[in-house]
């Protein structure tokens, strides 16, 4: 199909907003900052950024400058370059790694579209009270899923691109009232230390490869999320600079709800290791005891919410874009088909919490169904993906076609275009691979 029956962006701004967009998530206000806690603050800051500079740029460039190659969504992309190879196996991975994801993540972003009303009725229901009423999160699950079918719905102009730029600039303005607010409390100046003054000596080998898997998780790679986006973007587009601007708004978002959670902590005498139950157990107890903690936790879930839903639209518009170019289905039918889908196979994750009791049980070491989704698709089938694909555009397909693509658009990328070279097709790969051992405990 033509890119005009697919679609594009109308413009630069748009397609930096929708992927940003997507790349923003529950990774960056949830995961970031109690990953930060358990690592000791401004020294896991520093690192993680440099790995973002190193290997998570580097990594998008190549999702982009392979997108907007082929014009088309991971499977055909492949499928094109390297037809009736077993690469097309590397794409098809991305889509169903994007399916699964979407299907457990839309079950947590139903919880903190719930939580938004929570924080009116305080003490209402614990935490794990809360997840465990199964109609309560099927009803919140249903309610996000055809939040995310409508946006995706309107296509790429009318729906990704009109949303994303209505909601992006409203969870920035969001972020920054909190932090103003929350930087004000007695307090709250340790919190700012903690996370702003690193001390050196903290960084250990496990805060790196902390600050490597968080580095490349936040940013949405290894889905082939980024190869579908960039297929809607006009060749006279700068990648480059588009891409650098992703990575810069999705990096400042995460560093901003540092800004509003470390300060509040300690402001409220809290432990900033609280780990993943920081968000929903941690957060709404502190904002009861903060003056005016009730607008606070509102706005904060309001905020929590927009990132979530930012990238349910992106999870769901690759394995779309896929039924699209690949099956020639009308776009308007191929997302209520992986939509219903999606719906279907989240149903266990969202009984997993209490409300169903064998799903609920350790299925794997510790970890119930949710979890073990998350392990499987969130974490390793995610690595596998990244690894294969960086492999693909570095040596298979080759860096030097990559770097051209990346030069359309800005000739000034080719004195860099060696260097490049050698972050895909050596750095990238091996820091994938290190990934992958460490969620296997190697280390």
């Amino acid at each position: 199909m033509s890119t005009g029956v697919r679609g594009q962006w109308s413009s630069k701004l748009g397609f930096i907003l929708a992927a940003a967009g997507s790349a923003i998530g529950l990774g960056n206000i949830w995961r970031f900052p109690y990953v930060t806690g358990e690592n000791g603050g401004a020294a896991f800051v520093f690192v993680y950024l440099a790995c973002v500079l190193v290997i998570g740029v580097p990594y998008m460039y190549a999702e982009l400058a392979l997108g907007r190659a082929v014009q088309k969504n991971p499977v055909g992309a492949i499928d094109r370059l390297r037809p009736n190879s077993s690469w097309i196996l590397v794409g098809v991975l991305g889509v169903v790694t994007g399916l699964f994801i979407l299907s457990y993540y839309a079950v947590i972003a139903g919880w903190t579209f719930g939580y938004i009303f929570k924080m009116v009725i305080p003490n209402w229901l614990t935490f794990g009270e809360f997840v465990s009423r199964p109609v309560l999160v099927i009803f919140l699950y249903t309610v996000f899923m055809l939040l995310t079918i409508f946006v995706v719905h309107g296509g790429i102009r009318g729906g990704i691109e009109r949303w994303t730029t209505i909601l992006m600039p409203v969870m920035f303005f969001l972020l920054l009232g909190l932090i103003v607010y929350v930087n004000f409390l007695p307090g709250s100046g340790k919190g700012l230390a903690f996370y702003l003054a690193p001390d050196f000596s903290k960084i250990t080998g496990k805060v790196i490869l902390s600050a490597l898997g968080q580095a490349f998780f936040s940013l949405s790679l290894g889905m082939g999320l980024m190869v579908t986006y960039a297929s809607y973007i006009s060749k006279e587009d700068n990648l480059v600079s588009s891409g650098l601007f992703v990575a810069l708004a999705d990096t400042a978002i995460a560093i901003m709800a540092g800004l509003i959670i470390f300060p509040a902590l300690f402001a409220m005498g809290q432990d900033p290791a609280a780990g993943p139950g920081l968000v929903f157990n941690v957060l709404p107890a502190v904002f009861e005891h903060m003056p005016g903690g009730t607008v606070v936790g509102v706005v904060f879930f309001v905020l929590l919410s927009i990132a979530a839903l930012t990238s349910t639209i992106s999870l769901l518009e690759v394995p779309t874009a896929y039924l699209v170019d690949n099956r020639g289905t009308a776009r308007k039918v191929a997302v209520w088909i992986v939509g219903i889908l999606v719906f279907l196979l989240g149903l266990p994750s969202a009984l997993s919490q209490g409300a169903v009791s064998w799903l609920s049980q350790p299925i794997v070491g510790d970890m119930e169904f949710l979890s073990l989704m998350d392990f499987l698709f969130g974490n390793i089938s995610l690595a596998v993906g990244a690894l294969f694909l960086s492999i693909f555009v570095g040596w298979v397909w080759g860096a030097t076609n990559a770097s051209e693509e990346l030069a359309t658009g800005n000739p000034k990328f080719k004195k860099w275009a060696p260097l490049w070279s050698f972050l895909i097709r050596f750095i990238c790969p091996a820091s994938i691979f290190i990934i992958l051992l460490n969620l296997f405990k190697f280390f």
